[in-house]
Protein backbone atom coordinates (compact mmCIF):
# COMPACT_ATOMS: atom_id res chain seq x y z
CA UNK A 1 0.00 0.00 0.00
CA UNK A 2 1.12 3.62 -0.49
CA UNK A 3 3.17 5.04 2.32
CA UNK A 4 3.09 8.62 3.49
CA UNK A 5 6.07 10.91 3.58
CA UNK A 6 6.94 12.36 6.96
CA UNK A 7 4.49 15.03 8.00
CA UNK A 8 5.68 18.62 7.85
CA UNK A 9 5.82 20.74 10.98
CA UNK A 10 2.51 22.31 11.97
CA UNK A 11 2.00 25.83 10.68
CA UNK A 12 1.40 28.80 12.96
CA UNK A 13 -2.30 29.27 13.63
CA UNK A 14 -2.37 32.82 12.29
CA UNK A 15 -1.11 31.83 8.83
CA UNK A 16 -4.42 30.14 8.08
CA UNK A 17 -6.05 33.58 8.17
CA UNK A 18 -3.67 35.54 5.97
CA UNK A 19 -5.84 36.89 3.10
CA UNK A 20 -5.04 35.72 -0.40
CA UNK A 21 -4.52 39.38 -1.27
CA UNK A 22 -1.41 39.38 0.93
CA UNK A 23 -0.22 36.15 -0.67
CA UNK A 24 -0.56 37.66 -4.15
CA UNK A 25 1.35 40.79 -3.22
CA UNK A 26 4.13 38.71 -1.64
CA UNK A 27 4.44 36.67 -4.82
CA UNK A 28 4.91 39.81 -6.88
CA UNK A 29 2.32 41.91 -8.64
CA UNK A 30 2.92 43.96 -11.79
CA UNK A 31 1.06 46.31 -14.11
CA UNK A 32 0.07 43.54 -16.53
CA UNK A 33 -1.66 41.59 -13.77
CA UNK A 34 -3.26 44.74 -12.41
CA UNK A 35 -4.76 45.56 -15.82
CA UNK A 36 -6.07 41.98 -16.11
CA UNK A 37 -7.74 42.32 -12.69
CA UNK A 38 -9.26 45.71 -13.54
CA UNK A 39 -10.68 44.36 -16.80
CA UNK A 40 -12.17 41.34 -15.03
CA UNK A 41 -13.55 43.58 -12.28
CA UNK A 42 -15.31 45.81 -14.83
CA UNK A 43 -16.78 42.76 -16.57
CA UNK A 44 -18.19 41.36 -13.33
CA UNK A 45 -19.49 44.78 -12.21
CA UNK A 46 -21.54 45.06 -15.41
CA UNK A 47 -23.07 41.63 -14.61
CA UNK A 48 -23.59 42.45 -10.92
CA UNK A 49 -25.27 45.84 -11.44
CA UNK A 50 -28.73 44.62 -12.55
CA UNK A 51 -28.44 41.40 -10.58
CA UNK A 52 -27.86 43.16 -7.25
CA UNK A 53 -30.94 45.33 -7.68
CA UNK A 54 -33.09 42.40 -8.81
CA UNK A 55 -32.09 40.21 -5.87
CA UNK A 56 -32.76 43.03 -3.42
CA UNK A 57 -36.27 43.57 -4.80
CA UNK A 58 -36.97 39.83 -4.67
CA UNK A 59 -35.81 39.86 -1.04
CA UNK A 60 -38.42 42.44 -0.09
CA UNK A 61 -36.12 45.47 0.22
CA UNK A 62 -35.34 48.44 -2.02
CA UNK A 63 -32.94 47.97 -4.97
CA UNK A 64 -30.33 50.34 -3.54
CA UNK A 65 -29.71 47.92 -0.66
CA UNK A 66 -28.58 45.31 -3.16
CA UNK A 67 -26.07 47.77 -4.59
CA UNK A 68 -24.80 48.68 -1.10
CA UNK A 69 -24.28 44.99 -0.41
CA UNK A 70 -22.39 44.32 -3.63
CA UNK A 71 -20.16 47.35 -3.05
CA UNK A 72 -19.39 46.99 0.67
CA UNK A 73 -19.49 43.22 1.12
CA UNK A 74 -17.98 42.59 -2.33
CA UNK A 75 -14.96 44.72 -1.47
CA UNK A 76 -14.46 43.21 2.00
CA UNK A 77 -14.85 39.59 0.87
CA UNK A 78 -12.15 40.07 -1.76
CA UNK A 79 -9.86 42.07 0.54
CA UNK A 80 -9.94 39.65 3.49
CA UNK A 81 -10.94 36.35 1.85
CA UNK A 82 -9.14 33.07 1.47
CA UNK A 83 -9.87 32.69 -2.25
CA UNK A 84 -8.10 34.53 -5.06
CA UNK A 85 -11.16 34.79 -7.27
CA UNK A 86 -14.22 35.00 -5.00
CA UNK A 87 -16.82 37.62 -5.91
CA UNK A 88 -19.16 38.46 -3.06
CA UNK A 89 -22.54 40.13 -2.87
CA UNK A 90 -26.25 39.37 -2.58
CA UNK A 91 -27.26 35.95 -3.92
CA UNK A 92 -30.41 34.00 -4.60
CA UNK A 93 -29.72 31.73 -1.63
CA UNK A 94 -30.73 34.52 0.77
CA UNK A 95 -33.94 35.63 -0.94
CA UNK A 96 -36.28 33.41 1.10
CA UNK A 97 -34.84 34.03 4.55
CA UNK A 98 -34.36 37.80 3.97
CA UNK A 99 -37.91 38.20 2.66
CA UNK A 100 -39.35 36.39 5.69
CA UNK A 101 -37.28 38.40 8.18
CA UNK A 102 -38.25 41.72 6.58
CA UNK A 103 -41.94 40.76 6.51
CA UNK A 104 -41.99 39.85 10.21
CA UNK A 105 -39.32 42.06 11.80
CA UNK A 106 -38.77 44.86 9.31
CA UNK A 107 -35.45 45.97 7.85
CA UNK A 108 -34.04 46.77 11.30
CA UNK A 109 -34.65 43.14 12.26
CA UNK A 110 -32.74 42.03 9.18
CA UNK A 111 -29.81 44.24 10.19
CA UNK A 112 -29.69 42.62 13.63
CA UNK A 113 -29.92 39.11 12.15
CA UNK A 114 -27.14 39.92 9.66
CA UNK A 115 -24.93 41.31 12.41
CA UNK A 116 -25.41 38.14 14.46
CA UNK A 117 -24.72 36.02 11.39
CA UNK A 118 -21.50 37.96 10.79
CA UNK A 119 -20.36 37.26 14.34
CA UNK A 120 -21.25 33.58 13.95
CA UNK A 121 -19.17 33.38 10.78
CA UNK A 122 -16.21 35.02 12.52
CA UNK A 123 -16.46 32.52 15.38
CA UNK A 124 -16.83 29.61 12.96
CA UNK A 125 -13.75 30.71 11.05
CA UNK A 126 -11.56 31.22 14.11
CA UNK A 127 -12.82 27.90 15.54
CA UNK A 128 -11.68 26.27 12.25
CA UNK A 129 -15.17 24.98 11.43
CA UNK A 130 -14.76 25.67 7.72
CA UNK A 131 -13.72 22.07 7.22
CA UNK A 132 -16.93 20.72 8.72
CA UNK A 133 -19.22 22.92 6.60
CA UNK A 134 -17.82 21.08 3.57
CA UNK A 135 -19.50 17.91 4.81
CA UNK A 136 -23.10 19.09 4.50
CA UNK A 137 -24.71 16.25 2.49
CA UNK A 138 -25.07 16.82 -1.23
CA UNK A 139 -28.85 15.99 -1.31
CA UNK A 140 -29.51 18.61 1.40
CA UNK A 141 -27.72 21.37 -0.54
CA UNK A 142 -29.42 20.38 -3.80
CA UNK A 143 -32.82 20.13 -2.11
CA UNK A 144 -32.88 23.55 -0.50
CA UNK A 145 -31.23 25.20 -3.52
CA UNK A 146 -33.92 23.83 -5.84
CA UNK A 147 -36.59 24.91 -3.36
CA UNK A 148 -35.20 28.45 -3.20
CA UNK A 149 -35.11 28.56 -7.01
CA UNK A 150 -38.80 27.68 -7.24
CA UNK A 151 -39.66 30.29 -4.61
CA UNK A 152 -37.70 32.97 -6.51
CA UNK A 153 -39.54 32.05 -9.69
CA UNK A 154 -42.88 32.20 -7.87
CA UNK A 155 -42.06 35.63 -6.43
CA UNK A 156 -41.74 37.08 -9.94
CA UNK A 157 -44.95 35.77 -11.48
CA UNK A 158 -46.93 38.89 -10.54
CA UNK A 159 -44.20 41.19 -11.89
CA UNK A 160 -43.93 39.32 -15.19
CA UNK A 161 -47.69 39.01 -15.76
CA UNK A 162 -48.48 42.49 -14.43
CA UNK A 163 -51.03 41.14 -11.93
CA UNK A 164 -52.73 43.66 -9.66
CA UNK A 165 -52.52 42.31 -6.12
CA UNK A 166 -53.83 43.90 -2.94
CA UNK A 167 -51.48 41.63 -1.01
CA UNK A 168 -48.84 39.11 -2.08
CA UNK A 169 -48.56 36.37 0.57
CA UNK A 170 -45.12 35.11 1.55
CA UNK A 171 -46.18 31.45 1.81
CA UNK A 172 -45.62 29.41 -1.35
CA UNK A 173 -49.06 27.74 -1.64
CA UNK A 174 -51.01 30.86 -0.65
CA UNK A 175 -49.01 32.88 -3.20
CA UNK A 176 -50.13 30.67 -6.08
CA UNK A 177 -53.73 30.72 -4.86
CA UNK A 178 -53.58 34.54 -4.91
CA UNK A 179 -52.14 34.48 -8.43
CA UNK A 180 -54.95 32.25 -9.67
CA UNK A 181 -57.54 34.63 -8.19
CA UNK A 182 -55.89 37.69 -9.77
CA UNK A 183 -55.31 36.23 -13.25
CA UNK A 184 -58.04 38.49 -14.61
CA UNK A 185 -55.80 41.51 -14.03
CA UNK A 186 -53.17 40.21 -16.47
CA UNK A 187 -51.39 43.12 -18.23
CA UNK A 188 -50.26 42.26 -21.82
CA UNK A 189 -47.80 45.17 -22.06
CA UNK A 190 -45.96 44.12 -18.90
CA UNK A 191 -45.81 40.52 -20.10
CA UNK A 192 -44.47 41.65 -23.49
CA UNK A 193 -41.65 43.63 -21.85
CA UNK A 194 -40.75 40.67 -19.61
CA UNK A 195 -40.72 38.23 -22.53
CA UNK A 196 -38.66 40.61 -24.65
CA UNK A 197 -36.06 40.89 -21.87
CA UNK A 198 -36.10 37.11 -21.40
CA UNK A 199 -35.65 36.58 -25.15
CA UNK A 200 -32.65 38.95 -25.14
CA UNK A 201 -31.04 37.00 -22.30
CA UNK A 202 -31.59 33.66 -24.05
CA UNK A 203 -30.32 35.01 -27.37
CA UNK A 204 -27.18 36.39 -25.75
CA UNK A 205 -26.58 33.12 -23.93
CA UNK A 206 -26.89 31.14 -27.17
CA UNK A 207 -25.00 33.38 -29.58
CA UNK A 208 -23.02 35.95 -27.58
CA UNK A 209 -22.38 34.44 -24.13
CA UNK A 210 -19.51 36.87 -23.48
CA UNK A 211 -21.90 39.86 -23.64
CA UNK A 212 -23.46 41.28 -20.40
CA UNK A 213 -26.84 39.67 -21.06
CA UNK A 214 -28.64 40.94 -17.94
CA UNK A 215 -27.64 44.55 -18.52
CA UNK A 216 -28.59 44.36 -22.19
CA UNK A 217 -31.95 42.86 -21.25
CA UNK A 218 -32.95 45.61 -18.83
CA UNK A 219 -31.73 48.33 -21.22
CA UNK A 220 -33.86 46.75 -23.97
CA UNK A 221 -36.85 46.62 -21.63
CA UNK A 222 -36.41 50.23 -20.55
CA UNK A 223 -36.07 51.37 -24.16
CA UNK A 224 -39.20 49.45 -25.13
CA UNK A 225 -41.22 51.08 -22.34
CA UNK A 226 -39.90 54.57 -23.14
CA UNK A 227 -40.30 54.44 -26.93
CA UNK A 228 -43.74 52.79 -26.94
CA UNK A 229 -45.00 54.65 -23.83
CA UNK A 230 -46.12 51.39 -22.26
CA UNK A 231 -47.96 51.40 -18.89
CA UNK A 232 -45.32 49.27 -17.17
CA UNK A 233 -44.20 49.85 -13.58
CA UNK A 234 -40.55 50.91 -13.22
CA UNK A 235 -38.14 51.05 -10.29
CA UNK A 236 -38.75 54.79 -9.96
CA UNK A 237 -42.52 54.39 -9.77
CA UNK A 238 -42.33 51.63 -7.15
CA UNK A 239 -39.36 52.75 -5.04
CA UNK A 240 -38.63 56.35 -6.01
CA UNK A 241 -35.26 57.70 -7.07
CA UNK A 242 -32.21 55.70 -6.04
CA UNK A 243 -29.59 57.44 -3.88
CA UNK A 244 -26.25 58.11 -5.54
CA UNK A 245 -24.07 57.72 -2.43
CA UNK A 246 -23.49 55.16 0.28
CA UNK A 247 -25.51 55.74 3.46
CA UNK A 248 -23.98 56.74 6.77
CA UNK A 249 -23.30 53.87 9.21
CA UNK A 250 -26.42 53.02 11.22
CA UNK A 251 -27.33 50.49 13.91
CA UNK A 252 -30.91 49.82 15.06
CA UNK A 253 -31.92 49.36 18.66
CA UNK A 254 -30.69 45.94 19.77
CA UNK A 255 -32.51 44.26 22.66
CA UNK A 256 -32.26 40.83 24.21
CA UNK A 257 -35.80 40.03 23.08
CA UNK A 258 -35.01 40.88 19.45
CA UNK A 259 -31.82 38.84 19.58
CA UNK A 260 -33.77 35.85 20.87
CA UNK A 261 -36.47 36.19 18.20
CA UNK A 262 -33.96 36.61 15.36
CA UNK A 263 -31.48 33.94 16.42
CA UNK A 264 -32.88 31.15 14.15
CA UNK A 265 -32.82 33.49 11.13
CA UNK A 266 -29.28 34.60 11.98
CA UNK A 267 -28.16 30.98 12.15
CA UNK A 268 -29.73 30.28 8.74
CA UNK A 269 -28.03 33.32 7.21
CA UNK A 270 -24.66 32.28 8.68
CA UNK A 271 -25.12 28.70 7.48
CA UNK A 272 -26.07 29.75 3.95
CA UNK A 273 -23.23 32.27 3.77
CA UNK A 274 -20.75 29.63 4.91
CA UNK A 275 -21.96 26.87 2.60
CA UNK A 276 -22.45 29.09 -0.46
CA UNK A 277 -19.09 30.84 -0.08
CA UNK A 278 -17.15 27.59 0.32
CA UNK A 279 -19.01 25.98 -2.59
CA UNK A 280 -18.09 29.00 -4.70
CA UNK A 281 -14.45 28.80 -3.57
CA UNK A 282 -14.35 25.09 -4.45
CA UNK A 283 -15.73 25.86 -7.92
CA UNK A 284 -13.04 28.52 -8.35
CA UNK A 285 -10.38 26.02 -7.25
CA UNK A 286 -11.62 23.52 -9.80
CA UNK A 287 -11.53 26.10 -12.60
CA UNK A 288 -8.06 27.42 -11.78
CA UNK A 289 -6.16 24.65 -9.99
CA UNK A 290 -5.65 26.94 -6.97
CA UNK A 291 -6.55 26.17 -3.37
CA UNK A 292 -8.54 28.38 -1.03
CA UNK A 293 -8.27 28.75 2.77
CA UNK A 294 -11.70 27.80 4.05
CA UNK A 295 -11.50 29.29 7.53
CA UNK A 296 -9.99 32.54 6.26
CA UNK A 297 -12.91 32.70 3.83
CA UNK A 298 -15.42 32.31 6.68
CA UNK A 299 -13.74 35.14 8.59
CA UNK A 300 -13.99 37.35 5.50
CA UNK A 301 -17.67 36.48 5.12
CA UNK A 302 -18.19 37.49 8.75
CA UNK A 303 -16.44 40.83 8.27
CA UNK A 304 -18.37 41.47 5.06
CA UNK A 305 -21.77 40.79 6.61
CA UNK A 306 -20.98 43.05 9.54
CA UNK A 307 -19.97 45.81 7.13
CA UNK A 308 -22.99 45.28 4.89
CA UNK A 309 -25.42 45.45 7.81
CA UNK A 310 -23.90 48.65 9.20
CA UNK A 311 -23.92 50.38 5.79
CA UNK A 312 -27.48 49.64 4.72
CA UNK A 313 -27.03 46.33 2.93
CA UNK A 314 -28.41 42.80 3.20
CA UNK A 315 -26.67 39.44 3.79
CA UNK A 316 -23.86 38.56 1.40
CA UNK A 317 -21.84 35.53 0.40
CA UNK A 318 -19.71 34.22 -2.44
CA UNK A 319 -21.59 34.25 -5.75
CA UNK A 320 -20.75 31.19 -7.83
CA UNK A 321 -21.84 32.57 -11.22
CA UNK A 322 -20.11 35.94 -10.72
CA UNK A 323 -16.98 34.19 -9.45
CA UNK A 324 -16.91 32.00 -12.57
CA UNK A 325 -17.40 35.11 -14.73
CA UNK A 326 -14.47 36.73 -12.93
CA UNK A 327 -12.22 33.78 -13.73
CA UNK A 328 -13.31 33.58 -17.37
CA UNK A 329 -12.67 37.32 -17.71
CA UNK A 330 -9.00 36.74 -16.86
CA UNK A 331 -8.79 37.72 -13.18
CA UNK A 332 -5.47 37.07 -11.48
CA UNK A 333 -6.04 38.06 -7.85
CA UNK A 334 -8.56 39.40 -5.27
CA UNK A 335 -7.91 42.87 -6.65
CA UNK A 336 -10.37 41.97 -9.42
CA UNK A 337 -13.13 41.53 -6.82
CA UNK A 338 -12.18 44.79 -5.12
CA UNK A 339 -12.22 46.54 -8.52
CA UNK A 340 -15.69 45.09 -9.21
CA UNK A 341 -16.96 46.73 -6.02
CA UNK A 342 -15.34 50.07 -6.85
CA UNK A 343 -16.79 50.03 -10.38
CA UNK A 344 -20.25 49.42 -8.89
CA UNK A 345 -19.71 52.43 -6.63
CA UNK A 346 -18.83 54.56 -9.66
CA UNK A 347 -21.90 53.26 -11.52
CA UNK A 348 -24.10 54.19 -8.56
CA UNK A 349 -22.59 57.67 -8.32
CA UNK A 350 -23.06 58.37 -12.03
CA UNK A 351 -26.01 56.27 -13.18
CA UNK A 352 -28.42 56.20 -10.20
CA UNK A 353 -30.99 58.49 -11.93
CA UNK A 354 -31.16 56.17 -14.95
CA UNK A 355 -32.01 53.16 -12.76
CA UNK A 356 -35.43 54.70 -12.11
CA UNK A 357 -36.43 53.87 -15.70
CA UNK A 358 -35.74 50.12 -15.38
CA UNK A 359 -39.01 48.13 -15.68
CA UNK A 360 -39.71 45.68 -12.88
CA UNK A 361 -40.85 43.23 -15.56
CA UNK A 362 -37.30 43.18 -16.98
CA UNK A 363 -35.84 42.52 -13.54
CA UNK A 364 -38.42 39.74 -13.20
CA UNK A 365 -37.03 38.16 -16.38
CA UNK A 366 -33.51 38.40 -14.92
CA UNK A 367 -34.66 36.63 -11.75
CA UNK A 368 -36.40 33.89 -13.72
CA UNK A 369 -33.05 33.11 -15.35
CA UNK A 370 -31.36 33.23 -11.92
CA UNK A 371 -33.96 30.76 -10.61
CA UNK A 372 -33.41 28.45 -13.59
CA UNK A 373 -29.66 28.46 -13.02
CA UNK A 374 -30.09 27.82 -9.29
CA UNK A 375 -32.47 24.91 -9.79
CA UNK A 376 -29.79 22.74 -11.42
CA UNK A 377 -32.43 20.40 -12.83
CA UNK A 378 -29.80 18.06 -14.27
CA UNK A 379 -28.27 17.63 -10.84
CA UNK A 380 -31.72 17.13 -9.27
CA UNK A 381 -32.65 14.44 -11.81
CA UNK A 382 -29.26 12.82 -11.29
CA UNK A 383 -29.89 12.53 -7.55
CA UNK A 384 -33.33 11.04 -8.17
CA UNK A 385 -31.45 7.97 -9.47
CA UNK A 386 -29.49 7.70 -6.21
CA UNK A 387 -30.33 5.25 -3.39
CA UNK A 388 -33.72 5.65 -1.71
CA UNK A 389 -32.28 7.26 1.44
CA UNK A 390 -30.60 10.02 -0.57
CA UNK A 391 -33.80 10.60 -2.54
CA UNK A 392 -35.71 10.87 0.74
CA UNK A 393 -33.28 13.52 2.05
CA UNK A 394 -33.43 15.44 -1.24
CA UNK A 395 -37.22 15.50 -1.50
CA UNK A 396 -37.78 16.19 2.20
CA UNK A 397 -35.45 19.21 2.12
CA UNK A 398 -37.00 20.44 -1.14
CA UNK A 399 -40.61 20.16 0.04
CA UNK A 400 -39.94 21.68 3.47
CA UNK A 401 -38.20 24.64 1.83
CA UNK A 402 -41.43 25.30 -0.06
CA UNK A 403 -44.11 24.66 2.56
CA UNK A 404 -42.31 25.37 5.86
CA UNK A 405 -39.18 27.54 5.99
CA UNK A 406 -35.54 27.27 5.08
CA UNK A 407 -34.31 26.84 8.65
CA UNK A 408 -36.61 23.88 9.23
CA UNK A 409 -35.72 22.36 5.86
CA UNK A 410 -31.97 22.50 6.53
CA UNK A 411 -32.24 21.23 10.09
CA UNK A 412 -34.46 18.27 9.20
CA UNK A 413 -32.51 17.51 6.02
CA UNK A 414 -29.19 17.32 7.86
CA UNK A 415 -30.76 15.36 10.72
CA UNK A 416 -32.35 12.90 8.32
CA UNK A 417 -29.06 12.43 6.47
CA UNK A 418 -27.28 11.83 9.79
CA UNK A 419 -29.88 9.29 10.91
CA UNK A 420 -29.66 7.39 7.64
CA UNK A 421 -25.90 7.48 7.87
CA UNK A 422 -25.87 6.14 11.44
CA UNK A 423 -28.23 3.38 10.38
CA UNK A 424 -25.90 2.34 7.56
CA UNK A 425 -22.61 2.91 9.32
CA UNK A 426 -21.11 -0.26 10.75
CA UNK A 427 -17.47 0.73 11.06
CA UNK A 428 -15.64 4.02 11.08
CA UNK A 429 -14.37 4.96 7.65
CA UNK A 430 -10.65 5.09 7.13
CA UNK A 431 -8.34 5.13 4.17
CA UNK A 432 -5.45 2.74 4.44
CA UNK A 433 -2.90 5.55 4.49
CA UNK A 434 -4.28 6.46 7.95
CA UNK A 435 -5.20 9.90 6.65
CA UNK A 436 -7.63 11.78 8.87
CA UNK A 437 -11.17 11.76 7.54
CA UNK A 438 -11.79 15.26 8.95
CA UNK A 439 -9.00 17.13 7.21
CA UNK A 440 -7.58 20.25 8.76
CA UNK A 441 -7.30 23.59 7.02
CA UNK A 442 -4.28 23.85 4.76
CA UNK A 443 -1.42 26.31 5.07
CA UNK A 444 -0.21 26.58 1.49
CA UNK A 445 2.66 28.99 2.19
CA UNK A 446 5.07 26.09 2.63
CA UNK A 447 2.84 23.10 2.10
CA UNK A 448 4.56 19.71 1.96
CA UNK A 449 3.21 17.29 -0.62
CA UNK A 450 3.46 13.67 0.42
CA UNK A 451 5.10 11.22 -1.96
CA UNK A 452 3.46 7.86 -2.61
CA UNK A 453 6.35 5.51 -3.43
CA UNK A 454 6.39 2.36 -5.54
CA UNK A 455 5.58 -0.88 -3.67
CA UNK A 456 6.48 -4.44 -4.60
CA UNK A 457 4.84 -5.43 -7.86
CA UNK A 458 3.15 -2.09 -8.24
CA UNK A 459 4.76 -0.08 -11.08
CA UNK A 460 6.13 3.34 -10.13
CA UNK A 461 3.62 5.10 -12.38
CA UNK A 462 0.63 3.41 -10.73
CA UNK A 463 -0.94 4.34 -7.40
CA UNK A 464 -3.10 2.05 -5.28
CA UNK A 465 -5.55 3.30 -2.66
CA UNK A 466 -7.75 1.17 -0.42
CA UNK A 467 -10.98 2.42 1.13
CA UNK A 468 -12.47 0.59 4.10
CA UNK A 469 -16.07 1.04 5.20
CA UNK A 470 -19.09 2.90 3.81
CA UNK A 471 -18.26 5.62 1.33
CA UNK A 472 -20.54 8.34 2.74
CA UNK A 473 -20.61 12.13 2.44
CA UNK A 474 -17.96 12.80 5.11
CA UNK A 475 -15.47 10.28 3.77
CA UNK A 476 -16.04 11.37 0.18
CA UNK A 477 -14.59 14.83 0.71
CA UNK A 478 -11.25 13.30 1.74
CA UNK A 479 -10.71 11.51 -1.56
CA UNK A 480 -10.39 14.77 -3.47
CA UNK A 481 -7.06 15.56 -1.78
CA UNK A 482 -5.31 12.38 -2.90
CA UNK A 483 -4.16 13.48 -6.38
CA UNK A 484 -3.25 16.90 -4.99
CA UNK A 485 -0.66 15.24 -2.74
CA UNK A 486 1.23 13.57 -5.54
CA UNK A 487 4.22 15.31 -7.06
CA UNK A 488 3.68 13.60 -10.42
CA UNK A 489 0.24 12.40 -11.60
CA UNK A 490 0.35 8.61 -12.09
CA UNK A 491 -0.53 6.80 -15.28
CA UNK A 492 -3.26 4.90 -13.45
CA UNK A 493 -4.92 5.18 -10.06
CA UNK A 494 -6.39 2.01 -8.57
CA UNK A 495 -9.11 2.38 -5.95
CA UNK A 496 -9.58 -0.86 -4.04
CA UNK A 497 -13.23 -0.92 -2.96
CA UNK A 498 -13.68 -4.47 -1.75
CA UNK A 499 -14.37 -3.26 1.80
CA UNK A 500 -16.88 -0.60 0.74
CA UNK A 501 -20.36 -2.02 1.47
CA UNK A 502 -22.29 1.08 0.34
CA UNK A 503 -21.95 4.48 -1.30
CA UNK A 504 -24.34 7.43 -1.06
CA UNK A 505 -25.06 10.24 -3.52
CA UNK A 506 -22.43 12.56 -2.05
CA UNK A 507 -19.88 9.77 -2.17
CA UNK A 508 -20.73 9.10 -5.80
CA UNK A 509 -20.49 12.83 -6.61
CA UNK A 510 -17.05 13.02 -4.98
CA UNK A 511 -15.94 9.86 -6.80
CA UNK A 512 -17.06 11.37 -10.11
CA UNK A 513 -15.15 14.58 -9.39
CA UNK A 514 -12.05 12.51 -8.52
CA UNK A 515 -12.36 10.60 -11.81
CA UNK A 516 -12.72 13.82 -13.81
CA UNK A 517 -9.80 15.51 -12.01
CA UNK A 518 -7.65 12.45 -12.63
CA UNK A 519 -8.59 12.44 -16.32
CA UNK A 520 -7.54 16.08 -16.65
CA UNK A 521 -4.14 15.07 -15.28
CA UNK A 522 -3.90 12.19 -17.74
CA UNK A 523 -4.62 9.54 -15.10
CA UNK A 524 -6.94 6.57 -15.62
CA UNK A 525 -9.09 5.45 -12.69
CA UNK A 526 -9.44 1.73 -12.06
CA UNK A 527 -12.00 0.51 -9.52
CA UNK A 528 -11.25 -2.96 -8.21
CA UNK A 529 -13.22 -5.42 -6.08
CA UNK A 530 -16.35 -3.29 -6.31
CA UNK A 531 -19.21 -4.90 -4.39
CA UNK A 532 -22.49 -5.47 -6.27
CA UNK A 533 -24.57 -2.90 -4.34
CA UNK A 534 -21.92 -0.22 -4.82
CA UNK A 535 -21.50 -1.13 -8.49
CA UNK A 536 -25.27 -0.79 -9.01
CA UNK A 537 -25.17 2.77 -7.66
CA UNK A 538 -22.20 3.97 -9.70
CA UNK A 539 -23.53 2.27 -12.84
CA UNK A 540 -26.95 3.90 -12.36
CA UNK A 541 -25.30 7.31 -11.99
CA UNK A 542 -23.26 6.76 -15.16
CA UNK A 543 -19.76 6.66 -13.66
CA UNK A 544 -18.79 3.41 -15.38
CA UNK A 545 -19.48 4.84 -18.84
CA UNK A 546 -16.69 7.39 -18.54
CA UNK A 547 -13.86 6.57 -20.98
CA UNK A 548 -11.14 6.85 -18.32
CA UNK A 549 -12.82 4.41 -15.89
CA UNK A 550 -12.16 0.67 -15.80
CA UNK A 551 -13.78 -1.88 -13.48
CA UNK A 552 -11.50 -4.76 -12.43
CA UNK A 553 -12.53 -7.91 -10.60
CA UNK A 554 -9.50 -7.87 -8.30
CA UNK A 555 -6.15 -6.13 -7.73
CA UNK A 556 -4.23 -8.45 -10.04
CA UNK A 557 -6.54 -7.68 -12.98
CA UNK A 558 -6.42 -4.00 -12.06
CA UNK A 559 -2.60 -4.04 -12.24
CA UNK A 560 -2.73 -5.77 -15.62
CA UNK A 561 -5.15 -3.07 -16.86
CA UNK A 562 -2.91 -0.36 -15.41
CA UNK A 563 0.13 -1.67 -17.29
CA UNK A 564 -1.82 -1.86 -20.56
Amino acid sequence: MPSQAPASAPSPYWRLYVPKLVTVLQEGYDLRRFLADVTAGLTVAIVALPLSMALAIASGVTPDRGLYTAIVAGFLISAFGGSRFQIGGPTGAFVVVVFNVVQVHGYDGLVIATLMAGLMLLLAGFAKLGTFIKYVPHPVVTGFTAGIALIIFSSQVAEVLGLKLSENPAAFVEKWITYSQAIGTFEPATFAVAMTSLAVIIACRLWRPQWPMFLIAIVAGAAMVAVLHLPVITIGERFGALPSTLPAPHLPEITLARIRDLLPSAFTIAFLAGVESLLSAVVADGMTGRRHRSNCELVAQGIANLGSAVLGGIPATGAIARTATNIRAGAYSPIAGMAHALFLLVFMLLLAPLASYVPLASLGAVLIVVAWNMAELKNFRHLMKAPATDRAVLLTTFVLTLIADLTTAIEIGVLLAALFFMHRMANAVEISTSAKMIDEDVDDFSRHREVYEGRGDIPPDVEVFRINGPFFFGAAARLGDVLERLRTPPKAFILRMGNVPLIDASGAAALEKFIDDAARRGTRTILSNVQPDVLDVIETLGLTTKPTVFIAKNLQKALIAARG
